[in-house]
């Protein structure tokens, strides 16, 4: 079982008992925090997929550590003027783990192009 969840803006797929970095959150350590914005669920074979997202679907995580990330260098040079400049960074990030999957009672939604015309004409012609 995994999903694909929306965290500060990003995307993540995520199984049960696993450990990712994810952008800063304000949460304490050690705390538990939910994650609502659950865009697919895959249970054994049975996919929901969320229109925009899972209705009921959501992930139970425990944030375990605020951590930086490496240091990332950025050089800048122009050739044949003398110009070089060196700046650096460490991205904050926090540690967390996947606790739980809660799956939501929303509909399996699998919709074709030729379905999507059909329903569309159905539309046209009842109006």
């Amino acid at each position: 079982m995994y999903a694909i969840v929306n965290i500060a803006g990003q995307q993540f797929k995520v199984t049960k008992d696993q450990k990712i970095y994810v952008h800063r959150l304000e949460n304490e350590e050690g705390t538990s925090v939910t994650f609502n914005e659950v865009l697919l669920v895959d249970n054994e074979g049975d996919v929901k997929v969320g229109l925009p997202t899972v209705e009921g679907a959501s992930i139970q995580a425990k944030v375990l550590a605020h951590v930086k990330g490496d240091k990332v260098l950025v050089f800048k040079k122009k050739r044949r003027k003398g110009y070089q400049k060196l700046n650096g960074h460490r991205q904050y990030f926090t540690q967390i783990l996947i606790e739980d999957i809660v799956l939501g009672e929303g509909t399996v939604k699998k919709t074709t192009r030729k379905a999507k015309a059909a329903a569309s004409e159905e539309n046209s012609t009842e109006a």
